[in-house]
């Protein structure tokens, strides 16, 4: 079974979200950063994110509409310089074929806002054997209570 047969179909380009702002407000929201990875579809640089090292209990939620995304003990270390996932959250995430840089890989978006998470690959731990590999800039971390 592919990765895409997995999230069903994929996106139309025209989708539209239930979180949905401005061009001007995406960039008013977000850093520039935030901005060229969430709505640019870009990719921050390998070890470069905090998030990648958190390792504390606690959810990650996208930055740029709040929805929740990830549990940390779904996180692992992948070796790869980002955050990395097994699952995420059900229904927090939507897939896309991608074939940008000459490659065919799924990429991860917001479920509710459409903003560009990062890809899932197949070489992932068990029980999934996925790893949403994310860029951490686009994420936020809350701690759990204590």
């Amino acid at each position: 079974m592919g990765l895409m047969s997995m999230f069903g179909q994929p996106k139309e380009q025209a989708e539209t979200f239930p979180f949905q702002l401005t061009d001007t407000e995406w960039r008013e929201r977000l850093t520039p950063e935030q901005y060229r990875i969430l709505r640019g579809h870009g990719t921050e640089r390998a070890g470069s994110c905090a998030l990648n090292y958190e390792k504390r209990a606690g959810t990650f939620s996208c930055v740029g509409c709040g929805q929740k995304l990830f549990t940390s003990h779904k996180k692992f270390e992948s070796g790869t310089g980002w955050p990395s996932f097994d699952q995420p959250l059900e229904g927090a995430v939507g897939a896309t074929e991608d074939f940008s840089h000459g490659m065919h890989r799924v990429e991860v978006h917001c479920a509710n806002c459409g903003g560009h998470l990062g890809h899932v690959f197949p070489d992932g731990p068990p029980p999934t054997g996925l790893r949403y590999c994310i860029n951490g800039e686009v994420m936020t971390f809350e701690p759990a209570e204590a």
